[in-house]
């Protein structure tokens, strides 16, 4: 049974950081690129970064470039997505995924296992 845990959530002020992991069991995360997604109240699910397999190619949204910084460790069989700089409009649900592709990509109906997601809340 293939699953994807996401830890690291919670609320922090304007201007802190968050780091988020992304574990994964039933499957192996290195033949996989992996996304991370999240959906604020009200609004639709946007892709916010993503890696891929083998040179580790790495996307991120306009939104958070230079703040985010997307990694994954193999042998851990665990992603991280590390959240500098965090602003009132990072606030959203996050959520990890994954898709067999080699580079990855922002179209989520291409993916094929979801996390529960983990609550980013960013406030003063």
């Amino acid at each position: 049974q293939v699953q994807l845990v996401e830890s690291g959530g919670g609320l922090v002020q304007p201007g802190g950081s968050l780091r988020l992991s992304c574990a994964a069991s039933g499957l192996t995360l290195a033949y996989y690129a992996i996304g991370w997604f999240r959906q604020a109240p009200g609004k639709e699910r946007e892709g916010v970064s993503y890696i891929g397999v083998g040179d580790y190619s790495t996307d991120y949204a306009d939104s958070v470039k230079g703040r985010f910084t997307i990694a994954r460790d193999n042998a851990k069989n665990t992603a991280y997505l590390q959240m500098n700089s965090l602003k009132p409009e990072d606030t959203a649900i996050y959520y990890c995924a994954t898709v067999t592709l080699l580079g990855g990509n922002y179209y989520a109906t291409e993916y094929d296992y979801w996390g529960q997601g983990t609550q980013v809340t960013v406030s003063s």
